[in-house]
């Protein structure tokens, strides 16, 4: 029995290895997708360390004179007094307090920026444990025992999240002033966590059903409770589908506009309302608003950072089958 050749000056090559040229246009695309998403945040990072004649200037200036004017307007309040008043005062006692003479104004006293920015860290964060808390519950069950009418069940809980929210907005927030949850931070939790949990369930029963069913069992023989096996067994090998549902949850609720902007103007109000309304003397200050976005960045960015390889691993969970 004889075995043909391949032809001279031809290599065989692997179906499902990519070539090299393949590889190369592959990450030419990756990089340049990558460079266009990131020059908005840098052009963002770049116009809060600009003054605000800088970043109004037109042609846009490429090179200039940092000044961190932005972040000192972003969290203080400022007055304007006369060129012999601010003569009369003693040296600067911080850089925020230098830049802000050198437009003739003093600090009045601290910008509620701060306050905003901890009613996102606390309604995103809790709202966050929330929705996910539920929703592996509810996944749980839905994956592991049988459900009457799962399927309809599972569908209605879906199509609240396909819901556009200002077809709900009215009745929301009737309901909240009758109940006494406008502004108000658990109202914006519970909020937040109602239109989560949706996103939660799905996501998370298609994780446990990967987990094979025969390792509960095998605990619940050893003397382990239905209660114990979910929490001792279930749990750990659902980690990475439950931090790549926290970071998706946490997204939402960290940049929602719609619902903060009409629930909330005072004490509960978040920062992604807040932010567009930072006023400067004669006009927007756009170097303020740059830093307020820049901050507002960093929470999100670092949480998803840090629960990284649980991400990667939670999107690609189940996609190689034996």
């Amino acid at each position: 029995m004889s075995t043909a050749k391949p032809a001279a000056g031809t290599a065989a090559h692997s179906v499902v290895e990519p070539s090299a040229n393949s590889k190369r246009i592959a990450a030419t695309l990756v990089i340049l997708y990558a460079v266009i998403t990131m020059v908005p945040l840098v052009w963002i990072f770049l116009t809060s360390i600009k003054s605000p004649p800088d970043s109004i200037s037109y042609p846009p200036k490429i090179l200039f004179t940092p000044s961190l004017e932005g972040y000192c307007n972003l969290f203080t309040t400022r007055t304007r007094q006369t060129p012999e008043y601010i003569a009369a005062l003693p040296p600067p006692e911080n850089t925020c307090d230098a830049v802000t003479r050198e437009r003739n104004m003093v600090i009045a006293g601290p910008s509620n920026f701060l306050p905003r920015f901890v009613n996102s860290l606390i309604i995103a964060f809790g709202s966050t444990f929330l929705a996910v808390g539920l929703g592996t519950l509810a996944a749980y069950g839905f994956s592991r025992f049988k459900v009457p009418l799962a399927d309809d069940l599972l569908f209605f809980i879906l199509s609240t999240r396909m819901m556009p929210p200002i077809a709900v907005a009215i009745p929301i927030f009737l309901m909240y002033r009758e109940l006494g949850l406008s502004d108000t931070a658990i109202g914006m939790m519970l909020l937040y966590t109602a239109v989560n949990v949706s996103l939660a369930v799905w996501l998370l029963k298609g994780f446990i059903d990967e987990i094979p069913r025969e390792y509960e069992e095998a605990a619940m023989i050893d003397g382990y409770t239905r209660l114990q096996a979910f929490r001792k067994v279930v749990l750990p090998q659902a980690t990475t589908g439950i931090a790549a549902t926290a970071i998706f949850c946490l997204i939402f609720a960290w940049n929602e506009y719609a619902f903060a902007s009409l629930l909330t103007s005072g004490s509960a109000q978040t920062a992604p309302p807040f932010i567009p309304t930072i006023i400067g003397e004669g006009g927007q200050d756009w170097p303020a608003v740059a830093a307020g976005t820049t901050i507002f960045l960093v929470p999100i960015l670092v949480f998803t950072i840090l629960l990284r390889k649980q991400l990667l691993r939670g999107i690609t969970f189940g996609a190689v089958r034996k």
